[in-house]
């Protein structure tokens, strides 16, 4: 890991984006952990990695296009 950003962080959940070096190129990851309440350790349940510009313009483009649709919180 080379760095990362928190997007929110509760005390069973953890999100964040990461700057990383896998296999010898940098790469964007976003990561989703749950509190594993018998070790009380973080565990991975999702990932989404980015490898370039053109990944995340596709990515980006595609959650654009529901934006709109999202209803507000009730």
């Amino acid at each position: 890991m080379i760095d990362y950003v928190t997007i929110y962080k509760t005390q069973k959940w953890w999100k964040a984006t990461v700057l990383a070096n896998m296999f010898g190129h940098d790469k964007i990851m976003i990561y989703l952990w749950r509190m594993d309440e018998k070790t009380g350790k973080w565990k991975r349940k999702q990932k989404l990695g980015i490898n370039n510009a053109k990944d995340w313009t596709a990515t980006k483009d595609a959650i654009e296009k529901f934006i709109p649709r999202i209803g507000t919180i009730q």
